[in-house]
């Protein structure tokens, strides 16, 4: 073995107890989750046991960390991942005096979306059925909006929340004045 393999080995069992332990998971927690025995981890995360790469996928996956980025020698800098706000990316004009920036990664569309609504005053953000099952759950964070979803009609003022379906038509209007929202898509 090259002297970077051993390195990696020796620094696995103290990456997966420390990814266990970042995520409040006990050993019995961990075993139920990725299906190894409490033993077999606790061997491993003290380094008296080697994975197989079945046992360390299990592992890796039940954690929901990289498999690769475990067992990679290199530091990590940081977990963060910071886009500035000029960063976002935009969609404007959608729908009638609408600016949407998308605060969810791209991965998550069509599964857990997140956006950042802003309506000028008159505008609306009228919305086609999405996917069987789809909600939405919009909070109002400035302004007042008239929120519909199918055949009911609601006016939220600022803090308010809604939770609704949104697999029938729905439209967020800003509602005597402009209005800023977030916005949270969760598809079933």
């Amino acid at each position: 073995m090259t002297e970077s393999s051993d390195t990696m080995l020796t620094q696995l069992p103290a990456r997966l107890k420390q990814a266990r332990l970042g995520q409040g998971l006990s050993l019995e927690a961990i075993a139920k989750l990725s299906g190894v025995s409490r033993s077999m981890v606790s061997q491993i995360e003290r380094g008296e046991s080697s994975p197989t790469i079945a046992t360390l996928w299990n592992l890796t996956r039940a954690l929901q960390v990289d498999f690769a980025g475990l067992l990679d020698s290199a530091p990590q800098v940081s977990r963060i991942e910071l886009l500035r706000a000029q960063d976002v990316p935009a969609i404007n004009n959608l729908g009638s005096g609408c600016r949407i920036r998308i605060l969810s990664p791209p991965e998550e569309a069509g599964r857990h979306e997140v956006y950042d609504l802003y309506i000028a005053d008159g505008g609306a953000l009228d919305s086609q059925p999405h996917a069987r099952g789809a909600r939405e759950h919009l909070t109002v964070i400035e302004g007042r909006v008239s929120l519909t979803s199918g055949d009911s009609a609601q006016v939220l003022n600022t803090s308010d929340t809604a939770r609704y379906p949104a697999d029938v038509n729905h439209c967020i209007a800003a509602h005597e004045g402009p209005a800023r929202a977030f916005l949270v898509v969760h598809y079933a």
